[in-house]
């Protein structure tokens, strides 16, 4: 979880891979309709993403019902959003990616081919409700490489 640019899917993918489990990207699943509207630097509403954020928990229980194990990169900005997901599986852990501004915007600057303008990052900043203390999230420094975080977050999850 965390902002656009905090490295979702790049982590998420990699942490999936040395895990041997599947990885989801949020993106992918979006609608049109909120992908035109990001698209076009208008900031998603809690309605906007509701059913987004359904879809992606069921795939989350989907796994779990399975016996599998899943990571799923998502914004997850909202407690409210991170409570869908755990309706579904009450064991799911967050990882925060999350780092300074500056680091953020640089990166969707540098970022090509993705809806996602940079100009919206200040509406994330601002919807964004960091993980609480009781929902025992993993924080993550995203100033460190991935090969760092990846093989921080495959030793937490190992023990």
């Amino acid at each position: 979880m965390g902002v656009a640019g905090s490295g979702k899917s790049v982590i998420g993918g990699a942490l999936a891979h040395a895990l041997d489990v599947e990885f989801v990207d949020g993106d992918d699943f979006h609608s049109a309709k909120s992908i035109a509207k990001m698209a076009a630097g208008i900031p998603l509403t809690d309605a906007d993403r509701a059913s987004w954020l359904r879809a992606l928990a069921l795939r989350l229980r989907a796994a779990r019902d399975a016996g599998k194990g899943i990571v799923i990169a998502c914004s997850a900005l909202k407690r409210s959003y991170r409570d869908i997901f755990r309706a579904q599986a009450h064991d799911v852990r967050f990882v925060y990616l999350t780092g300074p501004k500056d680091l953020l915007g640089t990166r969707l600057t540098k970022r090509g081919g993705h809806f996602m303008p940079a100009s919206l990052l200040e509406s994330q900043l601002a919807t964004l409700e960091e993980p609480s203390s009781d929902e025992d999230a993993w924080v993550v420094d995203i100033a460190k490489s991935p090969g760092e975080i990846v093989r921080d977050l495959v030793a937490r999850a190992r023990t």
